[in-house]
């Protein structure tokens, strides 16, 4: 398989000159491993998943750490949170020299524990997801947006897709979610996942889906933050500064994969995606996840959000900037109507900028609102 280069390369570098730890995070299957691998040759790579490795660990501790001192990455360390401890005390010994370790995880909630209650002031934490727009060789973009975006599928030009993500997501259920949280009926625990992708960019009712799989909003909310650690999800908050009007509080669904929503929807052809009833949420997902995994990768505050009120009236997307906000429309269709920025009218303001990301032509609103073709605007 060929490496596909990614622009976390530079901030993970700059990263390894500046903390003595690096923590990486992200999904199964988005590539850390590669990525580490490839551009840090000179570290030495142990994982936990070779469960020999994690009784070597448990049982001769000072052993262990003692073969494993400087340049190592420790890959999966969610499964041996013993880990942690060991490595302060190495990096205590000599705080300035820096990239001494590197840790990996596919669940954010274990590793960023570890890492904020044993490593705080010692470790940058990076997170890498599947592959941005612009990683995609070109002749696949469009494709991507429907298909996925995970490395190995790509690099495969798409080929046994459907195979490679029933795997991926039984491998996921089977091995890290019954790791994280006692799950119970896995087939609810599925039918949820379904559910989940068939009501994407839509606001959230926990009392509905726990009544349409027969489970308690406990339950429903147990099962949230397992897929929000393993990077499978994100939840939008609605935004909340006074606009004056009554602000819809639920938050909406999204996936960091569009094909894994494919997958469990069932849509298996690019007419599909394009005449189906869930072409424009799928699209709206795909442009969300982008900005954020850009953002993510390049390390950029920001926070996000959708609105929505009580009336009707909405925005899809904002970034806050802190300075200002970036308010985005997404609409699947190529041809610009003035209703398409309505939302964007009514809540802009002068410091902010406003998109409509569509299919169309590039064009010019007004002063605060551009008019982008979703290529340009992934690729700016």
């Amino acid at each position: 398989m060929s490496y596909i280069a990614r622009s976390i390369e530079t901030k993970l570098l700059d990263y390894l000159a500046l903390f003595p730890v690096v923590g990486l995070t992200g999904p199964r299957q988005s590539g850390k491993s590669t990525l580490l691998l490839t551009k840090l040759k000179d570290y030495e790579y142990i994982t936990f998943d070779d469960y020999r490795n994690a009784m070597f660990l448990k049982e001769d501790p000072e052993g262990f750490i003692g073969r494993y001192q400087n340049k190592v990455i420790f890959d999966e360390v969610q499964k041996a949170p013993e880990i942690f401890n060991m490595i302060k005390v190495i990096v205590d010994k000599n705080r300035e020299q820096k990239g001494q370790f590197i840790l990996t995880g596919s669940n954010e909630f274990h590793v960023i524990k570890g890492a904020s209650e044993t490593l705080a002031g010692r470790i940058g934490l990076l997170t890498l997801l599947p592959l941005e727009f612009q990683e995609i060789p070109e002749n696949l973009r469009m494709e991507a947006q429907w298909k996925g975006s995970y490395p190995e599928i790509v690099t495969h030009n798409y080929k046994h897709r459907d195979d490679w993500y029933g795997a991926y997501i039984e491998t996921y259920i089977n091995r890290d979610v019954r790791e994280i949280s006692h799950i119970g009926d896995l087939r609810d625990f599925q039918r949820f996942m379904r559910l989940l992708a068939m009501n994407i960019s839509q606001l959230m009712n926990l009392s509905t889906f726990a009544k349409d799989i027969g489970v308690s909003v406990p339950t429903i909310k147990r099962w949230l933050s397992v897929l929000e650690a393993s990077y499978i999800i994100f939840l939008l908050s609605p935004f909340y500064e006074n606009f004056g009007k009554r602000i819809i509080k639920n938050p909406k669904v999204y996936f960091y994969d569009t094909g894994i929503v494919s997958y469990l929807v069932g849509l298996e052809t690019a007419r599909h995606y394009e005449q189906g009833p869930m072409g424009g949420a799928l699209f709206e997902n795909y442009i969300i996840a982008e900005i954020i995994k850009k953002s993510l990768h390049l390390k950029r505050k920001a926070g996000f959000y959708f609105l929505r009120t009580s009336h009707g009236v909405e925005v899809d997307f904002i970034v806050d900037r802190g300075t200002h906000k970036e308010l985005i429309e997404i609409k699947k269709g190529s041809t610009f109507k003035p209703s398409m920025v309505q939302g964007l009218r009514n809540f802009i303001r002068e410091e902010d900028v406003g998109y409509l990301i569509y299919q169309g032509k590039n064009d010019s609103y007004n002063q605060n609102i551009q008019i982008q073709n979703f290529r340009d605007f992934l690729t700016r």
